[in-house]
């Protein structure tokens, strides 16, 4: 960099860099402090709190999502403590086992 312009030993590139990054940082921040608003004066202002809370956005015209869902059935179980959530279920009702296949017994005839 011995080309760079220098004033008194102090690179004007570097500098202007310095002010560039500066500006881009502490400009926002002057631009966006709160004021008046064009439409209200100060003199208006009676002390009170303000206009209220705002206003909660308004739902939309039509459905979000896909395709209708059935009407949802509540849960059978609710979890409210530490338990597991096997324990709060009915016990399933067993199976019966199929009765085994007789086989046949064979006679043998005499005649």
């Amino acid at each position: 960099m011995a080309n760079a312009p220098q004033v008194a030993g102090v690179n004007l590139l570097g500098v202007l860099y310095l002010v560039l990054v500066m500006a881009a940082v502490f400009l926002p921040m002057i631009l966006g402090r709160g004021g008046p608003s064009p439409g209200q004066s100060d003199s208006d202002s009676d002390g009170g709190g303000g206009g209220g809370p705002p206003r909660p956005p308004t739902p939309p015209d039509t459905p979000g999502g896909g395709i209708p869902l059935n009407d949802a059935e509540p849960a059978r179980v609710r979890l409210r403590g530490h338990d597991r959530f096997v324990d709060l279920l009915p016990a399933r009702g067993r199976r019966p086992s199929p009765e085994p296949a007789r086989r046949r017994v064979r006679t043998l005839r005499r005649g």
